[in-house]
């Protein structure tokens, strides 16, 4: 079975950080892109960052550009998503998702917490 397991949510005041982590298995972890979504009750989930299988490729959503970061180590079949200088808007769940080049994301992981206060 594929899983995907995220972690590392909790509660920050503003300006501070967190590292998300999402481990995978069941897949062969280099082949797919991993990518870190968020979604607030009442709207649509949003894309925030994504890493590519291959080239080291990153996207970032323009609202995180500069203060999140997404990594990858292969060996651990693990991406991370750094983020330092949180708002409140911020505030979400957070999901990790994993997809095949030219696919759309097939996995998802379970969620976690992420609450930014003011």
């Amino acid at each position: 079975d594929v899983q995907l397991q995220a972690s590392g949510g909790g509660l920050v005041q503003a300006g501070g950080s967190l590292r998300l982590s999402c481990a995978a298995s069941g897949i062969t972890f280099d082949d797919y892109a991993i990518g870190w979504f968020r979604q607030v009750p009442g709207k649509e989930r949003e894309v925030v960052a994504c890493s590519s299988s291959s080239d080291g490729t990153t996207y970032y959503a323009d609202s995180v550009k500069g203060r999140f970061t997404i990594s990858r180590d292969n060996a651990k079949n693990t991406v991370y998503l750094q983020m330092n200088s949180l708002k409140p808007e911020d505030t979400a769940v957070y999901y990790c998702a994993a997809k095949l080049p030219l696919r759309n994301y097939s996995y998802w992981g379970q969620g976690t917490q992420v609450t930014v206060s003011s």
